[in-house]
């Protein structure tokens, strides 16, 4: 604020009276509006905590609800020889598998070189080609020529026929490297043949000792190469049925399995309900219902003391969500049962907790309608009788979901929160401008009155002068 002039003259009407007075009025139209705005910003702010725990509660739902959350199986497999995996609602059993031995690759040696860098067809003119094939495959020709090293050698393969096979120059020594060819897929049928078209690569034909077997092709037509692995199927037994296939992966002899054999040996494997994906499942449905009672009951709590009273206390909304939740569990549809029948329950405080050990025996007693009343599906009664059931958690997602969904309940309230708080800064702003206004012409008032006030006061001073005069005479 500026330095004022007025009451200069009268020292009455200053601009003190008029701070005082416009702070008064403050205090009567503007303080409650700016309380109130504070409040419902307070709702705004608690609003969104709420919405964010209801989300939250929805979600934890909303994993519970489809009939997938039983389907999870888990494998147990004592023994080092395959590892298994289950996939969703494939077959509970226990079975034994007994590894012979594994598939294996086929791998060819060549013979020996000097280095990487040394040539293959030193002696060849021109270009020319070999065939590679594995198996049934789709034979690959491969040019080559004098220049070719056997480090390009291994490119060459590497680069046309890669998806066959992989080749690799390995250093045996100082003095003495070898191209070394495996099959990309293990098995029978993965047999390695290298033709030389061309019968450029002779250099390579020399016998090597050193190896198992002597290169059995012709010298004249094809790579000298010479296998220090043969290709073979695994074997191994199925509960005592003997089985080979050419994959050391079998995921064709049970639906839904994938048993990888690891090694020789015997293995025995338990495959199950998933009972702790469940459990998790759950434990995370009741810790996410009690987040929201709680927040519930702390937004809503009644008291004559405003530092603990809920800030939804008097909001009838709010409390009738709070209600739907705590009347949702003991509301399941069916006439077949309750929540309590299958562990779960609610204290004095509102607040759940699940006995894992009457979920579980109800599971091993009739998982089929543990299923039913809580996903939906068909539940048979003790006389036989069958009823269709829409599922507890399904109920409890609609619930849920009402006040979360978009332009849901919780929707509505944020938007009539963001009305309310609109329209009372608007008053605001228009209060302010009135005030701003009366206080404006006032201060002009104020200036014009003090002026009169100074007249009349000199005039006063000159007749109170003329008096004195006179009384000296």
């Amino acid at each position: 604020m500026g330095i004022s002039s007025l009451g200069v003259g009268s020292g009455i009407l200053t601009q003190d009276v008029l701070d005082q007075l416009r702070a008064s009025d403050d205090s009567q139209r503007i303080t409650p509006i700016t309380l109130n705005l504070a409040n419902e910003n307070d709702k705004q702010d608690s609003l969104k905590v709420i919405d964010a725990t209801m989300t939250n509660f929805r979600d934890s739902i909303d994993a519970l609800k489809s009939a997938s959350l039983f389907d999870g199986r888990k494998s147990s497999v004592t023994g080092a020889s395959v590892e298994v995996t289950a996939s969703a609602n494939s077959d509970v059993q226990d079975f034994t598998i007994n590894v012979d031995h594994l598939a294996t690759k086929q791998i060819e040696q060549s013979g020996a070189f000097a280095s990487g860098s040394d040539l293959v067809a030193s002696g060849m003119v021109g270009t020319g080609t070999f065939t590679l094939s594995v198996g049934s495959g789709t034979p690959v020709d491969i040019e080559y020529d004098s220049t070719t090293t056997l480090d390009d050698l291994k490119k060459l393969i590497n680069d046309s026929a890669g998806d066959q096979v992989d080749a690799t120059v390995v250093q045996i020594s100082a003095t003495e490297s070898r191209l070394f060819i495996s099959s990309a897929g293990t098995g029978a049928s993965n047999d390695i043949s290298i033709v030389d078209n061309s019968a450029g690569l002779s250099s390579m034909l020399t016998t090597d000792t050193s190896l198992s077997t002597t290169p059995s092709i012709d010298p004249d037509t094809s790579l000298a190469y010479a296998a220090i692995q043969s290709g073979l199927d695994n074997q191994f037994t199925f509960n005592g049925q003997t089985i080979t296939r050419s994959s050391n992966t079998v995921d064709d002899l049970i639906t839904g399995y994938s048993i990888a054999l690891k090694e020789p040996g015997s293995s025995d494997v338990s495959v199950s309900q998933d009972r702790e994906a469940i459990t998790t499942k759950i434990d995370s449905f009741v810790e996410k219902y009690n987040s929201i009672i709680t927040e519930l009951d702390r937004q809503t709590l009644p008291s004559t003391d405003s530092s603990t009273r809920g800030i939804f206390s008097g909001d009838s909304s709010i409390k009738s969500m709070k209600r739907a939740i705590q009347d949702m569990i003991y509301s399941v549809a069916g006439g077949v049962g309750s929540m309590e029948d299958y562990g779960f329950t609610v204290d004095r405080d509102g607040k759940m907790s699940v006995d894992s050990t009457v979920f579980n025996a109800k599971l091993d007693e009739n998982p089929t309608n543990v299923e039913a009343f809580f996903t939906g599906g068909d539940y048979t009664q003790t006389d036989g009788s069958v009823v269709a059931l829409s599922g507890a958690f399904t109920g409890f997602y609609d619930i849920a979901n009402g006040y979360t969904k978009t332009n849901g309940d919780l929707d509505n309230i944020k938007n009539s929160l963001t009305a309310t708080i609109s329209s009372l800064e608007e008053s605001k702003i228009s209060a302010t401008e009135r005030l701003d206004a009366k206080y404006a012409i006032m201060k002009k008032q104020f200036a014009a009155y003090d002026l009169m006030i100074k007249q009349f006061s000199s005039a006063s001073d000159v007749f109170t002068q003329l008096s004195n005069a006179n009384t000296s005479n």
